[in-house]
């Protein structure tokens, strides 16, 4: 088997540290991806001294611009989990929505479907930056797991010349996406035991990040009181039962 490949990413790399999962009992090779899910939470909490400056910028530049956009940028995996995060701060802390914004490689068909070539297409990365008028007022989130997509460096570099305050999250230590990042955070997950498929720990580790990130970011500006949700919006009858026990308890 195939060890090593050169100028390639880490994230990219076949795993060494057991024989290939395949070649394992069901039970180990099991055992081995849930150790693993594990070692990702451990690789975010090494950077939580970056993450920490990333979330006290991120406030300041949201408080200051009161009319300024938190966006977050990426291709594949990466995109589908920036969406997640983001999709939840209006319902959970009324963040409002013309203040949240996404740019996806492919678009929004991108979230459910793989759209060929997306990822590479650095010239809609141009066109969607202006056409969104990005400005020094927006937080752009750029998150890769390879660190050298080249849509989301190119929306990140685009970001940064507008004067955007920038943040970049890589998987991997070298990746280019760090090089226009006001902020980098390096989330250095390695090789996956499927090599190559980063929506295993690389993923989990970018989710753990972006929720931190934007749950902190939250609490700062006083939409969490007394470890409750105080500015949630209610949508469904669970969370308006939720919404009056909350109120119940801190009044």
């Amino acid at each position: 088997i195939l060890i090593m490949f050169k100028n390639i990413p880490k994230t990219e790399l076949l795993y060494q540290k057991s024989k290939p999962i395949d070649h394992l009992s069901f039970f180990d090779g099991l055992s081995l991806m849930i150790k693993e899910q594990k070692n990702a939470a451990l690789e975010v909490k090494r950077s939580s001294k970056s993450i920490e400056h990333a979330i006290e910028a991120i406030y300041k530049y949201l408080t200051l611009n009161s009319k300024g956009r938190l966006i977050y940028v990426g291709a594949g995996t990466s995109a589908r989990i920036g969406v997640q995060d983001g999709v939840e701060l209006f319902p959970t802390f009324n963040w409002p929505k013309e203040r949240l914004d996404f740019i996806i490689a492919g678009g929004i068909n991108a979230l459910i479907n793989a759209v060929e070539n997306a990822e590479d297409d650095t010239y809609s990365a141009e066109k969607i930056v202006e056409d969104k008028l990005i400005s020094n007022e927006d937080v752009v989130i750029g998150v890769a797991a390879s660190g050298n997509t080249p849509f989301t460096c190119r929306v990140l570099e685009k970001a940064k010349n507008k004067n955007a305050l920038t943040i970049a999250i890589s998987n991997n230590p070298d990746g280019k996406i760090l090089k226009y990042g006001d902020h980098k955070i390096i989330l250095n997950t390695k090789a996956e035991v499927i090599a190559g498929s980063t929506r295993l720990k690389a993923g989990t580790a970018q989710k753990i990040c972006l929720n931190v990130i934007s749950s902190m970011v939250m609490l700062k500006m006083g939409r969490v009181k007394n470890g409750m949700m105080n500015k949630m919006v209610p949508t469904n009858e669970k969370l308006r039962l939720r919404k009056k026990n909350f109120i119940n308890f801190i009044n």
